[in-house]
């Protein structure tokens, strides 16, 4: 996908499957919302295909009624009220329901007949993120989804997202810098770089494949080299004890050590921003702008 001179994306293939949540991480500037306006088909692609079941996105109606999205911006509904935003969204939206919207608005309370640009950044997410699920689609795609939230809100937010998930399969599609976040909603992410796609990954899947482990190894063992053929993608030792990052089956890593007959040999669990911060590094990417 290219702006100009700009390649904002290079060779992305994904293909996300239906009724899950999926996340798209990366820092600022790394192509997230730009995937998300191509799937939503604000933007057409300049090479390749983007497929809503099956169906080219850009200029087609009726994928496009397949598909909300939460723009990261809310100044183009200013002068609206919630109401009157309702009625817009029931235009273009054949499934829209009036009970989904009035439930959802119970919880939250928003006032109806307000202009929007006398809301606060977090009742203008709110108003929108309900507007979205009210609208009845198969796809929802939120761009940076939590973002001025406060935490009482997002733990609501999250919620009314993983009923709708429940109760009619919805495919929810969050981009964020934030791993915490995706990892508390999504079953499956991608990491994005300078418009490239690291890896995608089934997030429990990810959880059980790098390890950090703790041990003191006899005085030969000093250089991350002494640990091959292990996957180290983080050596570092401080006096007697070697901190090792390694990408791998547990028992198989845990097997290959003890070959080398350590004194102490502790696997300690990793988080998961951890664990995408040391596999970037080890790719030799530069991991700031992840949370």
């Amino acid at each position: 996908m290219c702006f100009e001179d700009f390649n904002a994306l290079d060779g992305i293939d994904l293909t996300i499957e239906s009724g899950t949540a999926f996340g798209l991480l990366g820092s600022n500037g790394a192509g997230k919302s730009t995937i998300l306006r191509l799937l939503s088909g604000v933007y057409k692609q300049t090479d390749g295909e983007v497929l809503i079941d099956g169906e080219p996105v850009y200029d087609n109606v009726s994928a496009k009624q397949k598909v909300f999205f939460i723009n990261d911006e809310t100044v183009q509904f200013g002068a609206m009220t919630l109401s009157g935003m309702r009625a817009y969204y029931k235009g273009f939206y054949p499934n829209f329901s009036d009970e989904i919207f009035d439930k959802l608005n119970g919880i939250i309370k928003l006032p109806e007949n307000k202009r929007i640009d006398k809301f606060s950044k977090g009742m203008k997410r709110q108003a929108i993120v309900i507007t979205g699920l009210a609208s009845g689609t198969d796809y929802l795609l939120l761009d940076e989804a939590f973002d001025g939230l406060d935490p009482t809100m997002r733990i609501i937010v999250k919620r009314m997202l993983v009923d709708a998930m429940l109760d009619r399969k919805l495919t929810v599609i969050i981009s964020s810098h934030n791993l915490k976040e995706i990892n508390e909603v999504c079953d499956t992410a991608a990491l994005l770089h300078q418009g490239k796609l690291l890896f995608n990954r089934d997030l429990d899947s990810v959880k059980g494949s790098i390890h950090k482990v703790q041990a003191a190894f006899p005085e030969e063992y000093a250089a991350k080299e002494d640990f091959a053929p292990l996957d180290v993608l983080h050596h570092e030792k401080n006096r007697s004890i070697t901190y090792l990052i390694i990408k791998g089956d547990e028992e198989a890593i845990r097997t290959e050590l003890e070959k080398k007959q350590p004194k102490v040999l502790d696997m300690i669990p990793l988080t998961l921003e951890e664990i995408f911060i040391y596999e970037m590094e080890g790719m030799g990417y530069d991991c700031n702008g992840i949370d």
